[in-house]
């Protein structure tokens, strides 16, 4: 069991997963959550098909992994499962045309930056979009290669 929890570890770091909690006595290990990889970084494998690079890249996207290890008959059972969200980000009032930039910030027409009024950040919220079964499967068969 310990190996099996040392390999999940390590395959999880392998993919940039941060670990928030490992639990080799109750055999689970959950990580923060973990913003989805952009077009350009082509050394992250947390997209697994195109509709996930398409999401994350049109869309503030994290995932949060978590696994539960348990033995069985001499060998260790993992099961997987990784949560997806996606950020939603409540617009300010926008009087004119003329001051679109101000849409979701204090920007200004020469500086752009995300500052949320305190009214916007009550609204800010993660919606589920339920689970990722690719990158679950891509995940124990990760571990599996680290066994």
């Amino acid at each position: 069991m310990a190996g099996a929890m040392h390999a999940t570890e390590t395959a999880l770091r392998k993919m940039h997963f941060v670990i928030e909690k490992a639990d080799p006595v109750r055999g689970v290990v959950r990580t923060k959550p973990l913003s989805g990889a952009q077009f350009f970084e082509a050394w992250r494998s947390d997209n697994v098909g195109l509709a996930q690079i398409a999401e994350a890249n049109i869309h503030t996207i994290r995932r949060t992994v978590e696994l539960h290890l348990e033995p069985h008959a001499g060998q260790v059972r993992l099961t997987c499962a990784v949560r997806v969200q996606r950020l939603s980000l409540p617009e300010n009032e926008v009087a004119s045309v003329s001051q679109a930039y101000r849409m979701y910030s204090k920007s200004t027409p020469t500086l752009q930056r995300l500052e949320l009024e305190p009214a916007q950040k009550e609204r800010l919220a993660w919606i589920d979009l339920g689970e990722d079964t690719a990158l679950a499967t891509r995940i124990l068969k990760r571990i599996a290669q680290e066994i």
